[in-house]
């Protein structure tokens, strides 16, 4: 009987252990991630693969690292088709536990997780119609994963992404609008309020949270103060991550702010000298406008026109379908300090070349104008 006792206290203990070990392994791997430290992260989650096989985390989140691949380079589509086989890995896992066990909460959250994150991809593509669709799949999982288990947290960033993007998309975009007649109606005063409480509160998707409200505030927003509140936070506990830096730098571009924005841009800029992970061109294309905005306005010419070559070299490099704003723009602004420094011929180079590509922001009645009159000299300037 005393054993039995003995059994009947230590289980829960055990069982109570094993738990928090599961937690603390995710919570570093995840960490891992976001602070794009890939193989790190590879090796956490490889981990909890080969000691939680019957979970789907261990999948889920090794599909995670290919997503920030992904995010940290969109115009590099080499990761699309390793990203949806593995999110299939989940599928069809989860699919697997739910066929033992309908009311697998983990199976429900994570099937629905991989579900959102296709469709995330799908949107970022621009393939509206399967995107649609993988919400609508999605949903009914997380719902119903909220019913088993309604003090799950983590579960009300489902909610909080579909009220939101339901409510917002279809006014951005209104050839969505007749795909949303299937779907129930979006919120988004709700969406924030339920995205906020998981940056608060959660437990997986904490960081998630504040990544998407930080680029909700942003981009559809434009509450920069809002949006620099989750910026901050994420820079802070994420320093390698150069996602959050340019968001930082854009958010206090937005306000004005070029003295900030040179110091978080110039941080981008070296790190990609020193080659670290995750700052590509791409990322470093934008580093050097905004560092050639600032020092424009400084009336730093020489140091300008350094870094709007730069940025003008790299997006001849990355630009595919058509020229870029970060392209258009530095032509024109070397065409502009060209001609502050006296260097007329380069600055009709760069004028011309301009009326070679793609009219952005009314580049080319600039390029003319300046053309007829040299800038600085033009009366109306």
């Amino acid at each position: 009987m005393k054993k039995l006792l003995i059994l009947f206290f230590i289980f829960p203990i055990l069982i109570s252990a094993q738990k928090a070990d599961f937690d603390s392994t995710i919570f570093k791997g995840i960490n891992h991630i976001y602070n794009i430290n890939f193989p790190e992260a590879e090796k956490t989650f490889r981990e909890v693969l080969a000691d939680y096989p019957d979970h789907p985390a261990g999948r889920f989140f090794l599909a995670m690292i290919d997503w920030w691949k992904i995010l940290l380079d969109l115009d590099n589509e080499s990761y699309d088709d390793i990203f949806f086989a593995k999110l299939e890995d989940v599928i069809y896992q989860c699919d697997d536990l739910l066929e033992k066990n309908p009311n697998n909460v983990d199976a429900l959250f994570f099937k629905g997780g991989a579900i959102g994150f296709r469709g995330r991809l799908r949107a970022f593509r621009e393939s509206w119609i399967k995107a649609a669709d993988d919400g609508r799949e999605a949903m009914p999982l997380v719902n119903t994963a909220y019913k088993i288990d309604p003090g799950n947290v983590d579960i009300k960033l489902g909610f909080g992404i579909y009220d939101y993007y339901a409510s917002v998309i279809p006014d951005k975009f209104p050839f969505i609008k007749p795909l949303m007649v299937f779907f129930p109606k979006g919120d988004k005063t709700r969406g924030l309020k339920e995205l906020e409480f998981v940056a608060e509160n959660g437990k997986y998707a904490r960081v998630e949270s504040k990544y998407f409200l930080m680029t909700l505030y942003y981009q559809f927003e434009e509450n920069f103060t809002r949006a620099e509140i989750y910026a901050k936070q994420l820079t802070q506990e994420f320093p390698d991550n150069p996602l959050f830096k340019r968001y930082l730098g854009r958010i206090n571009v937005k306000k004005g702010d070029y003295f900030t924005a040179s110091s978080i841009f110039s941080d981008i800029f070296t790190r990609s000298n020193k080659k670290h992970t995750g700052y590509s061109d791409f990322i470093r294309r934008e580093a050097a406008y905004y560092l050639g905005v600032n020092k424009k306005l400084n009336g730093e010419i020489d140091s300008a026109l350094v870094y709007f070559k730069e940025c003008a070299d790299i997006s001849k490099r990355i630009d595919k379908e058509e020229e870029s704003g970060f392209l258009v723009n530095s032509i024109l602004y070397l065409g502009m300090l060209n001609d502050q420094n006296a260097n007329r011929d380069a600055a009709i180079k760069y004028y011309n070349e301009l009326l070679g590509i793609r009219d952005y922001a009314n580049s080319h009645n600039q390029a003319k104008r300046y053309l007829e009159k040299p800038y600085g000299k033009d009366i109306q300037q």
